[in-house]
């Protein structure tokens, strides 16, 4: 499939830095013509630069990757009480999407007590406390490790959100502006994200305040596709407006 081999050209990009036309035409099987179209798309995505002959991740995305385990201990105070506020929405019996994120994977540790509850990630973190919790119904969507943001990712994983019927979404991100919306580092990451905020079901976005007028590598959402903002203290004023404006539902912790 088109989708597939897309996705593992850009998974020995990140391994490799750099692939030439002809090891992209021996390795899938395909003519020039059909691996052009997929570099094409990729272009458009703004992941990769074409040189002679071949093709290189672009270092904006290389760079951009910052490794889960920096980003996890920062505003780590902000992020738990928000998970707490998020967690309090979450009624026993439900179907509910946890994104990854170093927001979202503070979730788990207040959904412990809840009965009959599903829960469907592609977190790698989530994936890992869910073991100490055996009374959640936990669901991997599988895919391909994508190890600095601890997540999975690729078409596995958009099939899976596919076929669920979620009755709530909690979103991450690494920075949200009104201008950009919703906006994550990892382009790979982003198709997941993309995914999520397409279900007709609540959506939950958790930033921190240092999200706030931050603009990341891409974006995979508008504000305005955003149900619920859930975040630790009052944004700055035109956010304020602007979410007053738009519906969109701004959750603060008490």
């Amino acid at each position: 499939m088109k989708e597939e081999r897309i996705h593992q050209i850009h998974e020995l990009l990140i391994e490799r830095k750099r692939i030439s036309l002809d090891e992209l035409c021996e390795n899938f099987g395909v003519s020039k013509n059909t691996i052009r179209r997929d570099i094409n798309e990729l272009e458009e995505q703004g992941i990769i630069r074409k040189v002679y002959g071949g093709i290189v991740l672009k270092e904006a995305e290389i760079m951009s990757l910052e490794p889960f385990s920096a980003r996890e201990i920062r505003n780590i105070n902000e992020k738990k009480k928000i998970a707490a506020v998020a967690a309090a929405l979450v009624n026993d019996g439900e179907v509910i999407y946890i994104d990854s994120g170093t927001t979202t994977m503070h979730l788990l540790p207040h959904l412990a007590e809840k009965n009959f509850l599903t829960i469907v990630t592609a977190s790698v973190y989530v994936l890992e406390l869910a073991t100490r919790y055996s009374n959640l119904n936990v669901i991997a969507t599988g895919g391909n490790l994508q190890a600095p943001i601890k997540a999975l990712v690729g078409p596995n994983v958009l099939e899976c959100i596919r076929n669920y019927n979620f009755s709530k979404i909690f979103l991450a991100s690494t920075g949200i502006t009104i201008e950009h919306g919703a906006t994550n580092a990892s382009p790979l990451e982003c198709e997941v994200k993309r995914e999520l905020v397409r279900k007709s079901c609540a959506k939950y976005l958790l930033v921190d305040n240092s999200k706030f007028d931050v603009a990341s590598l891409m974006t995979y959402s508008n504000l305005t596709d955003i149900d619920n903002i859930i975040t630790d203290k009052n944004p700055p004023e035109k956010y304020l407006d602007y979410f007053k404006e738009n519906a969109i539902n701004l959750i603060l912790p008490e």
